[in-house]
């Protein structure tokens, strides 16, 4: 099976999640620059989720390309990433709306920990049937950065409970993480 309608599927879903994010955010009700303070917390959620999602964007992209060739369990572990990715833009607005309450904050959380676990379980599903010594087996063997992320969200969604503003400073620094350009795979591409 080729791989470009599981890339099309994926882009097509993931531009739908980033707009259907943006579209939540509201119009100010004045034109005084202190008509956004209200605003601040759903805006700052949305930046946060719209970095997540063009990180996993960016990753899947990366990760497919590696990819030779793909099965069902393939096309059903992607389905199982694109739908903790969903819930990406729910998770964002009770968090915003609610100003991080403590278990909208929680939630968040374990959505963006169900999402990293997907996004691992696809990568081992084409592993496993592009073989260990393929590309992508070599590219993202010794993955610290998917197992600190597991770990910092396990960690954030309790604590949610506790310090909601520290479970959203773990959240941002797992974004900050991924933002430093991962070239594992792309060196693996290049010739």
């Amino acid at each position: 099976m080729t791989k470009g309608r599981l890339e099309a599927f994926s882009d097509g879903v993931i531009a739908i999640l980033m707009t259907i994010m943006v579209l939540e955010l509201k119009v100010p009700h004045g034109a005084a620059l202190t008509d956004l303070r209200p605003l601040l917390s759903v805006f700052l959620t949305y930046a946060l989720s719209f970095v997540f999602i063009g990180i996993y964007w960016n990753n899947h992209h990366h990760m497919l390309h590696a990819t030779e060739r793909i099965n069902g369990k393939i096309l059903w572990a992607n389905h199982h990433l694109l739908f903790w990715i969903s819930l990406i833009p729910l998770g964002t607005g009770w968090m915003g709306e609610t100003h991080l309450a403590p278990l909208p904050t929680a939630i968040y959380g374990v959505v963006l920990l169900a999402s990293g676990l997907a996004y691992l379980l696809l990568q081992n599903t084409i592993v496993a049937y592009q073989g260990h010594d393929s590309k992508l087996a070599r590219a993202v063997a010794g993955d610290r950065k998917g197992k600190m992320s597991a770990v910092l969200y396990a960690t954030a969604v309790p604590v949610a409970f506790i310090a909601p503003r520290l479970s959203a400073a773990i959240y941002v620094i797992v974004a900050l993480i991924w933002l430093v350009p991962d070239r594992r795979i792309e060196s693996r591409l290049e010739p």
